[in-house]
C-alpha cells in the first residue's frame, strides 16, 4: 500500500470519528462508510482511547529506509556525476562496493553490499551486463581451464557413512 492509500483510508477513519462524535453508531457508520462492522467497532474504540489521533495511520510497515529521502537526492546527484567525479578514474561503473563507500563518505554512515542494492534500486539503477565480451578474453586458456581443471573440481566427495545423532542410537551403547 502506497503513501496515497494509506491518506485516503485515514480519511475514512476521521470521517468515521466525525460520526461518532455526533452520536452514531458502529454499525451505522459501517454502513454509511461501506466498511466492515468489525472495523468500524475498532475504530471506535481506538476512538475512545485516543480521540482522532487515535485513528492516525501508523505509516509504511517495515522498517524505515537507511537514507532519508534527502539523502537519497544527495547521493542521486553524487552518482549522476560518475565514478570519476567520486576519485575512481580507472573503471567508470559503480560497483555495489564503490556506492557503499560513497555512502559512508557522504553520510558516516556503515551499510552493507545488500543495503547499497536496495538503495540503488530506489533510485532507479539496474544491473548492466556487458554487450560485448571483453577484448582481453583468452578462449585458449579457458579452453584448458574446462578440459583439465574443472574435471577435478567437480568431482562428487567421497560417500560418507551415514551417522547418528542420537544419544540413545545403537551406536552409542
Amino acid at each position: 500500500m502506497d503513501q496515497r492509500q494509506r491518506q485516503r483510508r485515514e480519511q475514512v477513519r476521521w470521517r468515521a470519528a466525525g460520526l461518532f462524535a455526533a452520536g452514531v453508531t458502529a454499525p451505522q457508520v459501517a454502513v454509511i462508510l461501506e466498511v466492515s462492522t468489525k472495523s468500524a467497532y475498532q475504530w471506535r474504540r481506538s476512538w475512545v482511547a485516543g480521540g482522532t489521533a487515535g485513528l492516525a495511520s501508523k505509516g509504511a510497515p517495515g522498517p524505515q529506509p537507511v537514507l532519508s529521502d534527502a539523502q537519497l537526492l544527495r547521493l542521486g546527484q553524487r552518482l549522476a556525476a560518475g565514478p570519476a567525479a567520486a576519485g575512481y578514474g580507472d573503471d567508470q561503473r559503480w560497483t555495489l562496493v564503490r556506492v557503499v563507500a560513497v555512502i559512508a563518505g557522504l553520510f558516516h554512515l556503515r551499510v552493507s553490499v545488500s543495503t547499497a542494492w536496495q538503495v540503488m534500486r530506489r533510485l532507479g539503477y539496474t544491473v548492466q551486463l556487458p554487450v560485448h565480451r571483453a577484448i582481453e578474453r583468452d578462449e585458449d586458456a579457458i579452453a584448458s581451464w574446462r578440459r583439465y581443471q574443472w574435471p577435478a573440481l567437480k568431482e562428487s566427495p567421497p560417500a560418507a557413512v551415514r551417522g547418528s545423532v542420537s544419544l540413545t542410537s545403537a551406536g552409542r551403547r
